[in-house]
């Protein structure tokens, strides 16, 4: 740490100006350093992001098309959409199938009678069952589940002093949906679920009869305002191929298919059902493929080829601050752009991947296909845009203007012969995949899952952070010894003026 620092005050020298120039060339091989050590932070960005995009093409496009049953989807088409809505696995069979419906599932729901109290004011959840008019002290209501209300009974014990709120907490807790309407002055009570089975029936033991009619609860009652409304939960009943299912929700599944009901077909309608390949959705996979594997080529390639920025460097605040925030955003784009041009590792990667996209494929049937074979071609060297020569492109692809207007063959071979549609892209995508996989492979100097060398490029990172410090310090004791010895040059002068001082005193001067 450096001690005191005495200015020029006797030698009239700009002492710190003298230093600052005696440390300026060390200071600026520390910022050389700095500008290094930030274009290789800005490098191992630019590698990161590259990464995660190849990753992604990897773990999630490429992984899954190398499995057969990617390819195999299918779709079906209803007769009449209106009453039923269909989503069909891979696993359904191609077939046309005949459907009817013959009831939707209904959720249990009642709708209670209107309540009045004895002094005539309007109920809330406050109020007690002697505010209905209610005088027993042992009331005892059963609720039970299943069409005939047999199943899983509760007993539910009150008394007069019991509130409306105590009685909605009871029938929740027994397994219902409860509430009280104030402003029509009724009870509310539904079965969570649809279905016979979650149906509802809630009773009166003996003697809590009236109690029940009192809370608008009874279906029997014989005075109408009290009466409740009582929808009895039911199953979904279809017949499929004269087969009858039955579901406590309007959604089946059968045999591959996922049925939502929505209407009762009449008694001489039958729905027809279609099931067959989904063409279009294998077309529109392989589509998105190659999309963004093109998206994926073009990015390299344009990192590969950027223009020279090697004469560019990060700059210093001081730089920024006599630049225009335009003119800083310029100059660092341009040293970005650049951070990957004729990058060894990026050439590599890439053409792996290209490699094994332009690889013809051997088929089981003895034959070499290529993906030119199914009207999937680059453009002519000449034709194609810059750093988008190894770009694929569909014939008779409608959103493609280069080859919208040729003949469609990849939806043609999917129509006549999907299974070699699918072996060639499992085949070729599996061969992609690997080629990668050798890529991201870990070693010393990178990490799993990971195509550039991270390992090394972090170790740099670090060393350059150690040279910079070491470089510091270095420079803070050039410095400080300087400090030293102008400081000491200053006390002698000090003392020499001091003493010139005594011997004129003596001489009476």
């Amino acid at each position: 740490m450096a001690g005191i620092r005495v200015s020029g005050m006797y030698s009239g020298l700009d002492t710190e100006s003298i230093i600052s120039e005696l440390a300026s060339a060390r200071s600026v091989k520390i910022q050389s350093m700095e500008k290094a050590q930030t274009k290789l932070s800005w490098k191992i960005d630019a590698w990161k992001e590259l990464n995660t995009k190849i990753y992604d093409l990897y773990s999630d496009t490429l992984s899954s098309l190398r499995f057969t049953s990617s390819y195999s989807k299918k779709t079906t088409t209803a007769s009449d959409s209106s009453k039923v809505s269909v989503t069909t696995s891979s696993d359904a069979m191609n077939a046309v199938q005949s459907l009817q419906i013959t009831n939707l599932a209904k959720t249990g729901y009642m709708t209670g009678g209107k309540i009045s109290t004895t002094d005539g004011t309007s109920a809330t959840t406050s109020t007690t069952l002697a505010d209905l008019g209610i005088t027993s002290d042992s009331i005892t209501f059963n609720l039970g589940f299943g069409t005939d209300g047999s199943s899983d009974v509760t007993e539910l014990t009150f008394t007069s002093e019991s509130t409306i709120s105590d009685v909605l907490s009871s029938l929740k807790e027994a397994g219902v949906n409860a509430t009280f309407d104030a402003t029509n002055q009724r009870l509310f009570i539904s079965s969570t679920e649809s279905g016979a089975s979650a149906n509802f029936v809630l009773s009166a033991a003996d003697g809590s009869e009236d109690a029940l009619e009192l809370l608008g609860l009874s279906t029997t009652s014989t005075d109408e305002d009290l009466k409740a409304v009582k929808i009895t939960g039911e199953d979904a009943t279809i017949i499929l191929n004269n087969a009858t299912f039955t579901s406590s929700s309007n959604t089946f599944e059968v045999n591959g298919l996922t049925l939502t009901v929505s209407d009762t077909t009449d008694d001489d309608e039958t729905i027809t059902l279609t099931t067959a390949n989904d063409t279009s959705g294998i077309y529109d996979m392989i589509k998105d493929f190659l999309s963004k594997y093109n998206e994926l080529i073009i990015e390299m390639d344009t990192l590969y080829n950027a223009d020279d920025a090697s004469d560019y460097m990060p700059l210093t605040s001081e730089e920024k601050d006599a630049m225009s925030d335009t003119e800083v955003e310029e100059w660092e784009t341009k040293i970005k752009e650049s951070l990957l041009r004729r990058d060894s590792t990026l050439y590599s990667v890439a053409n792996a991947m290209k490699s094994a996209m332009a690889a013809g494929i051997e088929m089981s049937d003895g034959t070499t296909m290529y993906l030119s074979d199914l009207g999937i071609n680059k453009l002519s060297y000449f034709s194609a845009e810059d750093n988008e020569k190894y770009v694929y492109h569909i014939d008779g692809d409608e959103d493609d203007s280069d080859t919208k207007n040729n003949t469609d063959k990849l939806l043609a071979a999917i129509t006549s012969d999907p299974d070699k549609v699918t072996e060639f892209f499992t085949s070729l995508t599996s061969s992609v995949y690997s080629a990668l996989t050798s890529k991201m492979s870990s070693t010393e100097l990178s990490s799993a899952f990971t195509v550039y060398n991270d390992k090394q490029l972090k170790s740099q990172l670090e060393d350059y952070a150690e040279d910079i410090e070491d470089a510091q310090d270095k420079l803070d004791d050039y410095i400080d010894r300087w400090y030293d010895k102008f400081t000491a040059m200053e006390t002698a002068l000090a003392k020499l003026q001091s003493n010139s001082s005594a011997v004129s005193s003596l001489l009476g001067s």
